[in-house]
């Protein structure tokens, strides 16, 4: 199944991480025009890549 942006609002806590600055260009990119936050972009492709990777 691709990934598909979509608009999500659930509870949360806050984690900081870093990114690269490339990275965060490339997201702000996809996001634009879309009802998505950065924040939820990353949290829908993480939730992505958890229910797509394969577990030994």
């Amino acid at each position: 199944m691709a990934f598909q942006i979509k608009s999500d609002r659930k509870e949360t806590e806050t984690k900081s991480i870093r990114f690269p600055l490339d990275l965060i260009e490339k997201i702000e990119n996809v996001i634009k025009g879309n009802d998505v936050t950065f924040t939820g972009f990353v949290i829908q492709a993480c939730e992505y890549a958890l229910d797509n990777m394969d577990v030994n």
